[in-house]
């Protein structure tokens, strides 16, 4: 891809559209939003956003000639399914995460990517704010010393509703993939691929995980603890805590810190806190796209990423007892 305005097909009406995409795009003038596709509300969509063209078939959408980027916000059911599809119809893809249902459907889509030279994003925002990557630098700095512990938990009130996505595990839905998804990220980013030692659950009516905790190991004897729940009686929280012999780093709103963050280093009985400067991160992931289509250049979020990442999810939900 050159210097060309990159040219963006939604495929689902998601609700998260609006800002994890449509808004970014809006402050850039080297993007432009061509087409949306929804069996439902398609038109209406594209009014409200002012988007030129609508189509009632994800196929359609997958033909037109316009379109560089498919942005895929459907069920993650569904995701391996159509990013697939994009691929071998000549289009990148940004796929929301949970990539797809398990590491097999991760692995088809780096076989249909490395075969169609085409390029799968799984959208994780938060990894490209520039406050991940000053704990990734401030880690590899060894300033708390050798790291005993790592704790990574997003919370989340989401009360039980059968109709909900989120619930019914069939459609991907479940605390560890909408919310865990994103500790297992942190942590593998940090300190590599672990082995899942112990994972429980509570499950809703229909099966799915309404909270989650695992236990993991790490090269080199780190040891790390996954939590991620929708129970309603939970605050929301995105937090990680790092623990070492000459200190702790703790930081607060991992997910959404142009919201609001804050850093904690504590060592040699004082305090520091602090905060990093940085956009909403969803510019910061359709920065990182643009850039890293434009210049040919590899993103963390994609390859074999989204294939180990999924595969630990697999690990923590087969030790849990979990399908």
């Amino acid at each position: 891809m050159g210097a060309a305005t990159l040219r963006v097909g939604l495929l689902g009406a998601a609700g998260i559209a609006p800002k994890a995409l449509i808004a970014p795009a809006r402050r850039r003038d080297d993007v432009e939003l061509v087409a949306v596709a929804s069996r439902r509300d398609g038109a209406d969509f594209a009014a409200r956003h002012r988007i030129p063209t609508a189509y009632s078939r994800y196929e359609d959408l997958l033909s037109d000639e316009s379109v560089d980027l498919v942005y895929v916000a459907l069920p993650p059911s569904e995701h391996a399914k159509w990013t697939i599809a994009a691929l071998e119809a000549g289009k990148h893809v940004l796929c929301e995460k949970p990539m797809t249902m398990n590491s097999s459907e991760a692995k088809a889509i780096l076989a249909a990517a490395n075969q169609t030279g085409r390029r799968a994003f799984e959208a994780f925002h938060d990894y490209y704010h520039p406050l991940q990557a000053w704990i990734r630098d401030f880690i590899r700095s060894e300033q708390l010393g050798p790291v005993g512990s790592v704790t990574a938990v997003f919370n989340g009130a989401n009360p039980f509703n059968p109709a909900s996505i989120r619930h019914v595990p069939e459609l991907g839905g479940g605390a560890l993939m909408d919310l865990g998804c994103y500790p297992v990220h942190w942590v593998r980013t940090l300190f590599g691929e672990p082995t899942v030692t112990r994972a429980s659950a509570e499950r809703n009516p229909l099966g799915a995980d309404l909270s989650i905790e695992a236990a993991l190991e790490f090269e080199g004897g780190v040891q790390g603890l996954i939590r991620a729940s929708m129970e309603p009686t939970v605050t929301l929280e995105s937090s990680l805590t790092v623990i070492g012999e000459a200190g702790r780093l703790r930081v607060e709103n991992m997910v959404f810190p142009a919201r609001g963050h804050s850093i904690q280093i504590e060592r040699g009985g004082l305090t520091h806190v602090s905060t990093v400067a940085g956009l909403d991160t969803y510019d910061h992931q359709l920065a990182a796209v643009v850039d890293g289509l434009r210049l040919e250049r590899p993103l963390a979020t994609e390859g074999p990423d989204y294939v180990d990442n999924m595969a630990t999810i697999d690990a923590i939900y087969a030790v849990a007892g979990i399908r």
